[in-house]
């Protein structure tokens, strides 16, 4: 139950033709604060809780719990969220022994693209695309519960 992620900025939408998968993904905070955020999410046509503690140091490693929901449920919680709902496309992208989730994010977020890992360990190694930009994993600006308070267009 502990998520190993690293996230990094796109430089360019070559990955859009290295995709295999995309989905529409809209979700929403029933409580943002970053030592426990609980995520109401539809991915597609699937709704999901999602409970992420706080970060470790370096920003890669934190507990997180998800459990998939009816769709209308997820509908339901979407409405108690707190203000602020994310609206993005994410493509999985393959490459090497890992898959990259690059999201373009839309309204309010709108003009945002960043692609996260999932790693085994924090020392796992992987293949690193022409179209990857800066890291950000230990930059909180780009967790979606705080881009759904303070969105990228009012940086």
């Amino acid at each position: 139950m502990t998520e190993i992620e690293r996230k990094f900025l796109v430089t360019a939408t070559d990955f859009i033709s290295e995709s295999t998968a995309q989905f529409r993904i809209v979700q929403g905070y029933l409580n943002s604060n970053p030592e426990r955020t609980v995520r109401v999410r539809i991915k597609g046509n699937k709704g999901f809780l999602t409970i992420k503690g706080k970060g470790n140091e370096s920003g890669l490693s934190r507990f997180e719990w998800e459990k998939e929901i009816a769709l209308f449920e997820a509908e339901a919680l979407l409405s108690l969220c707190e203000k602020g709902v994310i609206d993005k496309i994410r493509y999985e992208v393959p490459m090497g022994y890992h898959t990259y989730e690059v999201d373009v994010f839309s309204g309010e977020n709108d003009g945002l693209i960043v692609a996260e890992i999932e790693l085994q360990s924090e020392n796992d190694s992987f293949e690193k695309p022409n179209w990857l930009g800066e890291e950000v994993t230990a930059d909180e600006r780009y967790y979606n519960a705080y881009l759904s308070i303070k969105p990228y267009k009012s940086w």
